[in-house]
């Protein structure tokens, strides 16, 4: 059974960080595309970013673009949103998908339960 589990979502300040974490199991962690998607109070979800095998493919969203980085840890079965300089239009649910197999996140087959991003003073 393929679960996704996310962790690290927080209340922040302006300007602050956060690093969300999603951990996978359940598939062979070396052929899939595993994004990372947000979706704010009123407002219709999105892609913020994806990344692919080994590192092969990265997609990042032009409002996350410089701010945020992706990762992944294939002996963790783990990938990595880094939040740097995080702004009030931040704030969402963050769930991590996986698109399997795939070289980018086309189509997702699995969905993590989300990980609720607050930035606020």
């Amino acid at each position: 059974e393929v679960q996704l589990v996310e962790s690290g979502g927080g209340l922040v300040q302006p300007g602050g960080s956060l690093r969300l974490s999603c951990a996978a199991s359940g598939f062979t962690f070396d052929d899939y595309a595993i994004g990372w998607f947000r979706q704010a109070p009123g407002k219709e979800r999105e892609e913020v970013s994806c990344i692919s095998s080994f590192d092969e493919y990265t997609y990042y969203a032009d409002s996350v673009r410089g701010r945020f980085t992706i990762s992944s840890d294939n002996a963790k079965n783990t990938v990595y949103l880094q939040m740097n300089s995080l702004k009030p239009e931040d704030t969402a649910v963050y769930y991590c998908a996986v698109d399997l197999p795939s070289p980018i996140c086309d189509t997702m087959d699995y969905w993590g339960k989300g990980t609720l991003v607050t930035v606020s003073s």
